[in-house]
């Protein structure tokens, strides 16, 4: 999802779909806990987001640690389920100990591959269709931020058909990249106030764990096929109303019950 230009946090703050996931999450976790100082701030938790977020490393230190957030809720390699129990672990281990930094680290950066991981654009082989536009006997870690951008071709008309691939109407990212903007935009101006997680979510939750909770969304998301519509027709009000009653409400249910659980399997809740 789109967090953001990552040189500045101003267009975070402004349509920063990561950043409203995790504003509306805290404010809805307060509830849940009754206002108790036992989780870090708003803003203590947005200052790992943006530039200082998982994307933020991508401008920073490009083919070295990137995280990669792409996943397949009905066949994956568990490479973003990895991400997610590290960060998970990492936060419920800060939270008795106490380190109120890292615990907004681990807030955000957990928070952030939830909502990429229920993203319809994260559900497209990306990867796979990307590699087809590669330089030849390179990954995309090994590739420089010039070749990431501009690919390669044997001829030049082999480059300029590759290029349109990629950056073109319907090219790889341009299509990506314009669906997560369009998305952080019509969830910008909603407040999400009544989806709350109630007395049943949370105990779901406490039963299967983390893991399986988030599969489950993972997969209700993506039968609506709505990445796929985008491609095909662009933004439709149809579509546009999966976003509002759908998506962000399953995004921001999902990192509420999450900081909950962490908070619930640290004791923390346990504590007057």
């Amino acid at each position: 999802m789109y967090s953001g230009f990552t040189l500045t946090d101003y267009s975070g703050k402004i349509i920063g779909a990561h950043q409203k996931v995790d504003k509306v999450a805290r404010e809805h976790l307060g509830t849940l806990i009754n206002g108790r100082d036992l989780f870090p701030t708003t803003r203590s938790i947005l200052r790992f987001e943006g530039r200082n977020g998982p994307d933020g490393l991508k401008r920073k230190s490009p083919g070295k640690n990137e995280p990669e957030h792409y996943f397949s809720p009905f066949d994956d390699d568990g490479t973003l389920i990895k991400i997610i129990n590290e960060h998970y672990k990492n936060l419920v281990h800060e939270l008795e100990q106490k380190n109120s930094e890292r615990v907004a680290f681990e807030a955000a950066w957990l928070a952030h591959s939830l909502v990429d991981g229920l993203t319809p654009a994260h559900h497209y082989p990306y990867q796979e269709e990307l590699s087809k536009l590669l330089v030849h006997g390179k990954t995309k870690d090994q590739m420089s931020v010039k070749e990431k951008l501009i690919m390669p071709g044997l001829t030049a008309r082999d480059m300029l058909k590759n290029n349109w691939k990629m950056w073109g109407p319907k090219g790889l990212m341009f299509t990506h990249g314009l669906f997560e903007l369009g998305a952080a935009v019509i969830l910008a101006p909603m407040s999400f106030d009544k989806y709350i997680p109630n007395d049943k979510e949370i105990n779901l939750i406490k039963k299967i764990g983390l893991t399986e909770y988030f599969i489950n969304q993972a997969r209700e998301i993506a039968v609506l096929d709505i990445y796929n519509t985008y491609y095909k027709r662009g933004w439709t009000p149809k579509l546009a109303k999966l976003i509002r009653n759908k998506l962000g409400p399953s995004m921001i249910r999902t990192v509420t019950l999450a900081w909950y659980l962490a908070l619930y399997e640290s004791g923390s809740l346990n504590k007057k």
